[in-house]
């Protein structure tokens, strides 16, 4: 995998001392003027929109009711600073592209090198006015001279001026912050993030922290909860009231979030169950705030829930269960309208007998009543799934997945899963080209299933470490492949509907220096929404 992905899940431990530090004077004072350039010591939000957005359409930006796209190039250079990172947002209807990054007006801050702005990605209504907004993951900026505590920037939509009219609302750890706690070196605010509208109609935003140190040790990761329009915020870790295991060194819960508006899901991929390290596990939650002022856990679990005749389902060391998660609301038969959820976890380390790292991802059915119940185990050996599951392929390695269609009752054909695979070969010449593989997410996985890949419906040739699934996104009517890594004229984004066949061609691609998009690309598409 690129060294640039810089994922957090894989790093190998840092021993750095356990227990929450507080900044000693100069640094405190370092901190709170760090707070002071990211706008975090006053009200920065807007009361009401100068213009009325229409609300209704997903990612719409600008609120004309057509939806947007938001392509984040965390490695890319900004006013000389390399890898500070940005995000193009493409208006829909050909309305042209707004760029963002920290150096534009009224986005905290300034771009600084390897701060990577666009890491993460989620979108919501923020402040109810009908225009979505944008929350931007900036895991590696420094906070004073903290190194790489990490922030979360919410930069608004507006009819009138995309992430321009309003000041951005940011979201650190610190002293009067709603996230309290304080900044640590490596905490890594931000890796992870997701949000919705919960069923009672108030906006949340998931934070994940998983360089997070405690009582507990180095690592152990927490979530930053911020909810309603009036940013109340809670932070939740494995030694919170009611949630799952216990916090232990390297367990990264935080390091993947996965929501719709009805449940969310936290990650631990380093969590150990048993004897085996860095097994992995997840948390569930309802976007609801409980008697001990957290949102509401439902249920923890790791491999060894499902432990049946097949001993792969167990847990064992380097699965990883969990590094990916991916959600869709789900209706189920019998109900008017979505009650439910489902969830796919990657496990992209899994070892299919002696095939090393060949990966796996597990799909969940989540209840309306806060019950899990195992769909399905999937590989790419399982019966009828295209391709073959070889050392190396990290199958799970990024997820994403969609419902195409909340209206009716959900099948195989409405609700979809889109499996990164980016350690898989094309051949000798082409090591780690990668590819996608979508999936139903319910009934038999090989019976509707399409494999894409670069030169098999990604239009750039297979090439080495080209790495493709490690950028995906999706909407209802589009699963976004992008392709932020090997040759420059290759990186791009491309919209596939969610029925494409194998190697069939994309409907929509967006590309550095093309369609009001500037030149120039550091990791293009690395995030999509």
């Amino acid at each position: 995998m690129p060294a640039s992905s810089h994922r957090a899940a894989d790093q190998t431990a840092r021993r750095r001392p356990s227990g929450r530090r507080r900044p000693a004077p100069a640094v405190a004072g370092a901190i709170a003027a760090a707070l002071l350039l990211l706008g975090l010591t006053g009200g920065s939000t807007p009361a009401a929109a100068a213009a009325a957005c229409t609300a209704g359409t997903s990612s719409d930006f600008n609120g004309d009711g057509v939806r947007d796209t938001a392509i984040a190039d965390p490695d890319a250079t900004v006013s000389g600073h390399e890898r500070a990172g940005l995000v193009h947002i493409v208006l829909g209807g050909g309305k042209g592209v707004v760029e963002i990054s920290q150096d534009t007006a009224n986005v905290a801050d300034a771009a600084e090198t390897g701060d990577r702005f666009g890491f993460s990605l989620a979108v919501y209504d923020a402040n109810k006015d009908g225009c979505s907004d944008l929350a931007v993951g900036i895991p590696y900026e420094d906070v004073g001279t903290v190194k790489d505590a990490g922030y979360v920037q919410v930069i608004y939509g507006s009819a009138t001026a995309v992430g321009s009219e309003f000041n951005s609302r940011g979201f650190v750890q610190g002293e009067n912050q709603p996230l309290g706690g304080g900044p640590e070196a490596e905490d890594w605010l931000g890796y992870a993030v997701a949000a919705g509208t919960s069923p009672t109609g108030f906006p949340f935003l998931v934070i994940g922290v998983p360089g997070e140190d405690g009582a507990a040790g180095a690592d152990i990761g927490l979530f930053g909860y911020v909810y309603g329009t009036d940013y109340q915020a809670a932070s939740v870790g494995q030694d919170t009231t009611g949630v799952w295991e216990e916090a232990e060194p390297y367990d990264r819960f935080g390091a993947s979030i996965a929501a719709t508006d009805r449940h969310f899901v936290v990650g631990a991929p380093g969590e150990s169950l048993g004897t085996a390290a860095f097994a992995g596990g997840v948390v569930a939650f309802r976007p609801s705030i409980n008697s001990n002022g957290v949102p509401d856990p439902l249920f923890g679990m790791g491999q060894a829930r499902t432990v049946g005749s097949n001993p792969d389902l167990a847990a064992q060391t380097d699965d990883r269960y969990g590094a990916a998660l991916a959600m869709a609301p789900y209706r189920p038969t019998g109900a008017a309208t979505v009650t439910d959820s489902l969830l796919a976890v990657g496990v992209p380390g899994e070892d299919l007998g002696t095939t090393v790292d060949a990966g796996a991802v597990h799909v969940y059915h989540v209840k309306a009543d806060g019950s899990v119940a195992l769909l399905n185990w999937i590989d790419q050996n399982v019966e009828g799934v295209e391709g073959d599951a070889e050392a190396g392929d990290f199958f799970g390695q990024r997820l994403t997945a969609a419902n195409t269609a909340t209206n009716v009752v959900s099948t195989a054909a409405t609700v979809r899963l889109a499996v990164g695979v980016p350690g898989e070969e094309a051949g000798e010449d082409a090591p780690e080209a990668g590819g996608v593989q979508i999936l139903p997410m319910i009934g038999a996985p090989g019976a509707s299933d399409a494999w894409i890949g670069p030169g098999d419906g990604i239009p750039s040739g297979p090439s080495a470490r080209t790495y493709a699934g490690i950028g995906l996104g999706s909407s209802p009517a589009l699963l976004y492949v992008g392709v932020p890594y090997g040759p420059a004229g290759g990186r791009a984004v491309h919209g596939f509907p969610w029925n494409v066949a194998s190697g069939g061609a994309p409907t929509q691609t967006w590309k550095p220096g093309e369609g009001g998009i500037p030149a120039g690309a550091g990791a293009f598409g690395a995030a999509v929404r």
